[in-house]
C-alpha cells in the first residue's frame, strides 16, 4: 500500500485552493440541522485540517470522489450526480470515474479509508445517506480531506420531495462544498433569466423565460404575442424582476413579481423608458429616460414612485449599474463622441470616465464583490467580454466573437454569463444567440443549452 504523502507531495494541485473553517454559519445559513457528535467531530478535525490558499490564476481541477449516498438508492444517485455535474462545470473540480471507487456507499460510513482513495488521486471524498420519510428528503453528507485524513464538513439538509425540491437541495450541497473548497460563496442554488427567442430575423418573438443555473426547469414568464420583453434584471431578493417591454410600440419598464406572476409598468413617462436594473437595496430602479432624442439617466424610489434625474447631458446616457455598497453608479455615454464607460456618485455628482481603451464600450454590470466591472466592448469587427477595476485599471478580456455581449455576474464574483450570437450568411442563415459563461480568468468557457435561442441573461442572488 503506497505511502502517506508529505505535505509537499499532496499540495501542489491544491495550491490554489484555501480550506477554512466556516462550518457552522453555513449551516445556519442553510437552515441545517447538524448533530451534536457530528459537529464535535467537525470542531476537532478544524484543528488539523490544511489551508490551501488560491495562488494560481490557472488552477488546475481538483480530483474529487462524490459517492452515491447510501439509503434511498434512486435519490442518493440523482442527488450525487447533480453535485457532480455543478462542481465540473465550474471547472475547479474533476469528478473520478465511479467505477473506480475502492469502498460502496454504505461502507464508507464515518471512517473511509483514505489510504485507498490516495490510490485513485482522489484528494477530496463525498459520502452521505438519503432517506424519505412522510414527503421530506433528508440528507446527510460529508466531505474529507482524503490526504489529511479528516472530515472537512458535514451537514444534514431536509427538504420536500418532488423533483424541484430535490434538486435545490443537491444545489446547496455543491455551494456547501465549493465554499468549503475555495472559500468562497457557490453559485449553484440560483436561477437565470433570459430572453428566449425565435421565429425569423424579420419577425423575432421574444419573451422572458427563466431557468435554474444548469439550464434545468425551464419555463417562460411572458407571452410574446402580446408584450415583446427585454432586458430582465433581478431584484436583491430574486423573486422580482424589472424589464422593458414594448407596448404599443413605445419602450416602458415593468416590475414582475415572479411567484405570482402580476406586473405593473414602473412610472408613466411621455416619452421611452429602458435599460432598467435594481440598486443593490432593492429600493430604486436606475434606468434611462428617453425624450426629445435625449437620453439621461434616472433613479426611481420604488416606495414613493418619484423619479429623481442622475444625469444632464445632450449625449445618450444609459445602461446604470449600482456598485454594492450603493454609493457609485457606472453607465455607458456618447458624451465624448465615442460611446465609453462613466462612474459618477449615486446622487449623479463626480462624473468620470474610467474606459480607457480604443473601442466602444457599453452594458456596463459593476460586480457583486465591488472589485470589478464588466462590459461589452466593440473594436475591429468583433464583440468582446471584458472585465476593468472601477477606476479603468487592468482591463481584460475574457471573451470575444462575431457578438459577445450582455455580461452579468454570478453572485459570487467568480464566473461571469453573456450571449454569443452568430454571423448570418448571405440568405439570412445563422445568426443564432445562446448562453456562454467564463471565470473571471477567462477560462472554463461553456455554453448553456437552452430550448431556443437566448440573449440578455441576468443572473439571480443565491435564492433565499
Amino acid at each position: 500500500m503506497r505511502q502517506k504523502a508529505s505535505a509537499s507531495q499532496r499540495r501542489p494541485a491544491l495550491r490554489q485552493i484555501l480550506l477554512r473553517s466556516s462550518v457552522m454559519a453555513l449551516a445556519a445559513a442553510l437552515f441545517v440541522v447538524a448533530p451534536a457528535s457530528l459537529n464535535s467531530a467537525l470542531a476537532q478535525a478544524a484543528k488539523n485540517e490544511p489551508r490551501i490558499v488560491l495562488t494560481d490564476a490557472n488552477p488546475q481541477p481538483m480530483p474529487i470522489a462524490i459517492m452515491n449516498l447510501a439509503g434511498d438508492a434512486r435519490l442518493g444517485a440523482d442527488i450525487s450526480r447533480i453535485v457532480s455535474d455543478d462542481l465540473e462545470r465550474s471547472g475547479l473540480f474533476k469528478p473520478l470515474d465511479p467505477k473506480a471507487f475502492v469502498q460502496t456507499p454504505d461502507q464508507v460510513g464515518t471512517a473511509p479509508r483514505f489510504a485507498d482513495w490516495r490510490l485513485i488521486n482522489a484528494q477530496a471524498l463525498v459520502s452521505g445517506a438519503v432517506t424519505v420519510q412522510g414527503g421530506q428528503v433528508r440528507a446527510e453528507f460529508r466531505l474529507w480531506d482524503v490526504f489529511g485524513e479528516a472530515q472537512m464538513e458535514g451537514m444534514v439538509l431536509s427538504a420536500g420531495s418532488d423533483t424541484l425540491s430535490v434538486r435545490r437541495l443537491s444545489h446547496k450541497i455543491s455551494d456547501a462544498i465549493y465554499k468549503r473548497i475555495t472559500a468562497e460563496d457557490g453559485y449553484f442554488d440560483t436561477r437565470i433569466v433570459f430572453v428566449a427567442e425565435s421565429g425569423p430575423a424579420d419577425n423575432r418573438r421574444k419573451q422572458l423565460a427563466i431557468m435554474d443555473q444548469d439550464g434545468f426547469n425551464y419555463r417562460t414568464l411572458t407571452d410574446p404575442q402580446r408584450v415583446r420583453a427585454i432586458t430582465p434584471r433581478f431584484s436583491p431578493t430574486a423573486n422580482e424582476l424589472t424589464y422593458m417591454a414594448y407596448v404599443n410600440d413605445v419602450p416602458r419598464v415593468y416590475l414582475y413579481n415572479i411567484d405570482s406572476g402580476q406586473q405593473e409598468i414602473l412610472g408613466n413617462f411621455q416619452g421611452m423608458t429602458f435599460a432598467p436594473r435594481f440598486t443593490p437595496d432593492g429600493q430604486k430602479v436606475l434606468m434611462s429616460f428617453a425624450e426629445n432624442g435625449n437620453s439621461d439617466v434616472y433613479s426611481m424610489d420604488l416606495r414613493t414612485r418619484r423619479a429623481t434625474r442622475l444625469t444632464d447631458h445632450p449625449g445618450i446616457d444609459t445602461s446604470p449599474s449600482a456598485s454594492p455598497d450603493g454609493t457609485k453608479i457606472v453607465f455607458n455615454s456618447d458624451r465624448g463622441g465615442v460611446t465609453a464607460l462613466y462612474t459618477m456618485n449615486a446622487d449623479g455628482s463626480g462624473v468620470q470616465k474610467i474606459s480607457p481603451g480604443r473601442g466602444r464600450y457599453s452594458t456596463p454590470v459593476w460586480s457583486p464583490r465591488g472589485d470589478y466591472i464588466a462590459f461589452t466592448k466593440q473594436e475591429s469587427g468583433n464583440f468582446q467580454i471584458g472585465v476593468m477595476r472601477p477606476d479603468g485599471t487592468g482591463e481584460r478580456i475574457l471573451a470575444q466573437s462575431y457578438l459577445d455581449e450582455g455580461p452579468t455576474w454570478a453572485p459570487n464574483g467568480r464566473v461571469l454569463m453573456f450571449f454569443r450570437q452568430s454571423p448570418t450568411d448571405a440568405q439570412g442563415r445563422g445568426g443564432s444567440s445562446r448562453l456562454v459563461s467564463v471565470d473571471i480568468t477567462g477560462r472554463n468557457l461553456r455554453e448553456l443549452t437552452t430550448p431556443t435561442d437566448a440573449s440578455d441573461p441576468a443572473w439571480s442572488p443565491l435564492i433565499p
